[in-house]
């Protein structure tokens, strides 16, 4: 096979990728936050730490050791070293991501730092893939996490000033979700005995593209973000060939109830009805009503600890087999806010199969 038709096998309709060596998940672990852990999905996390603080004195120091816990953790649990992981690939929502750079500093492990806002653990899935799939390393970590307190200091208002929040708002998830990429499954591991006989792999994925409706309310960020979802689960759907039915779940990342039923609609002008086969991440974390969550979860840790601790569950006892996991991201900043500038969104969908 010449090297321009392999290109080709890859390549599939406008905007995605079907492995022709699909990557194995050969590890996984969640960390999430008390509140997380009080909600519909706590029994499934790896750990659930009762203090914010995580026993640091910050905020963003908090959010780097909970990051760190999710490597250590999905090592562990893949019963592998830190040094037989090739390439870290991860991000998360703070300024020059500094909760995963220095998170991740002490792991001596070589990071591609990536950013698609909540949409990140699926962008960081894209990339670990492909470089696993390409034959550039045999075993990548994939990584996010977010922080509610940290987020809230960066993109909304100071804790203590006690604002009102609007229904439209969600609540940014306390986690971090780790996936350990490679080809098998170490024989003896946590992973193996707990996942065996089923593997778990990335059959494909979907690149989002930046889509803009021109919203600019912030505190409503699924539907700021549900148009780009569109976008991606109709290409996924074009490009491949198929129709909603071949997922026994389409579930996108952080959406919450506002952006979920936007989502449908505008997948029904398209000739695609998701509304018997779609979950959003950002309902299941949360009891809104019992929490006082409003729309549901967002935040990159949303998705990431639902994939990592929930999902890959339902796919290992196969309840499910065929997953489209699409986390979605508002690209906004507190410059591009106060300047106003709309918030568009992306959104990245990875294929996830039992085999």
């Amino acid at each position: 096979m010449t090297q321009t038709t392999a290109k080709q096998s890859k390549m599939v309709g406008k905007q995605s990728v079907q492995f022709s060596n699909p990557p194995a998940i050969i590890g996984c672990a969640s960390v999430a936050g008390q509140k997380e852990g009080e909600g519909p999905l706590g029994a499934f996390f790896d750990v659930i730490e009762e203090d914010p603080m995580f026993g640091q004195k910050t905020w963003e120091e908090a959010e780097s050791k909970m990051l760190g816990m999710a490597v250590d953790v999905a090592i562990h649990n893949a019963g592998l070293k830190k040094s037989d992981i090739r390439y870290l690939v991860g991000g998360d929502l703070l300024g020059q991501l500094i909760a995963t750079s220095f998170g991740i500093e002490n792991f001596e492990i070589p990071l591609i730092g990536v950013y698609g806002a909540c949409s990140t653990m699926g962008e960081s899935i894209v990339v670990a893939s492909m470089i696993i799939d390409g034959g550039f390393a045999d075993r990548t970590l994939a990584i996010t996490s977010s922080h509610f307190a940290g987020a809230e200091k960066q993109f909304r208002f100071p804790l203590a000033y006690g604002n009102q929040r609007p229904k439209a708002a969600s609540w940014t998830v306390t986690g971090s979700g780790a996936v350990i990429l490679g080809h098998e499954p170490e024989k003896d591991s946590e992973f193996a005995k707990q996942f065996s006989p089923v593997m778990i792999k990335v059959k494909g994925i979907t690149i989002g593209k930046i889509v803009d409706y021109g919203i600019k309310d912030s505190l409503n960020m699924g539907a700021c973000m549900a148009p780009a979802a569109c976008e991606t689960i109709a290409q996924n759907l074009k490009d491949f060939s198929i129709q909603p039915d071949y997922y026994d779940r389409i579930i996108t990342g952080d959406l919450g109830m506002i952006g979920k039923d936007i989502l449908i609609d505008l997948l029904k002008e398209k000739g695609y009805d998701i509304s018997s086969n779609h979950m959003d991440c950002g309902i299941e974390i949360f009891d809104s009503e019992a929490q006082d969550t409003h729309a549901g979860g967002s935040g990159c840790g949303c998705s990431a600890i639902t994939l990592t601790g929930y999902i890959l569950q339902k796919l290992r006892k196969r309840d499910w087999n065929r997953v489209l996991f699409v986390p979605t991201g508002a690209l906004l900043s507190t410059v591009s806010y106060n300047e106003g500038q709309s918030v568009p969104g992306i959104a990245h969908a990875v294929m996830l199969e039992s085999c």
